[in-house]
């Protein structure tokens, strides 16, 4: 799979129809008419929410969110333009749960040379009760020790929550 299928096919610059050079998948430039486009990973914001009793508040992604259907996460998405990444991870919260959160501070980042974004993820505190959304088809709060480590959605998913949890993650292997 291309990094930027966007460019596999292009050969002609968007702004003046002329032949471009592409550099893929980072880039595409127009001698002609001196447009450039970079192609970057996209933002992608998340928080990690506790309810009073530090409980993890995850979430098992909805049938419209391929890939990790039906999978454990924690809420997140893209970051607007014109939008924060704190206000994007706060949003995103409030969209698949239901819940304003408080974000406490910055967890950790996550990316991968063969992915297209940058994962950047928060912990946060709620006082409130998550609802089921179309995002989150069950949402349950999770003690450290009883985290659902073998239907985590993605790898970042698993890195973050063990990096949050330490001492308490994932048991070996039986």
């Amino acid at each position: 799979m291309s990094l930027n299928p966007a460019l596999r096919d292009v050969s002609f610059c968007p702004r003046c129809a002329a032949p471009a050079t592409v550099d893929e998948p980072r880039s595409l430039r127009c001698a002609s008419c001196g447009y450039v486009a970079f192609y970057n990973p996209k933002p992608v914001a998340a928080a990690i929410p506790r309810d009073p009793d530090g409980r993890i508040i995850l979430l098992r992604r909805g049938e419209a969110h391929a890939p990790g259907l039906g999978l454990w996460t924690f809420p997140g998405g893209f970051v607007d333009l014109g939008e924060s990444v704190e206000d994007a991870a706060v949003r995103e919260a409030r969209e698949e749960l239901v819940i304003d959160i408080t974000l406490d501070g910055l967890h950790g980042v996550y990316s991968r040379p063969d992915e297209r974004v940058v994962l950047i993820v928060f912990t946060a505190t709620t006082d409130q009760e998550p609802q089921l959304t179309a995002e989150a088809t069950e949402v349950r709060a999770f003690a450290p020790d009883a985290l659902p480590w073998d239907e985590l959605a993605f790898w970042s998913t698993t890195l973050a929550l063990e990096e949050l949890v330490g001492s308490a993650r994932r048991p070996p292997p039986a």
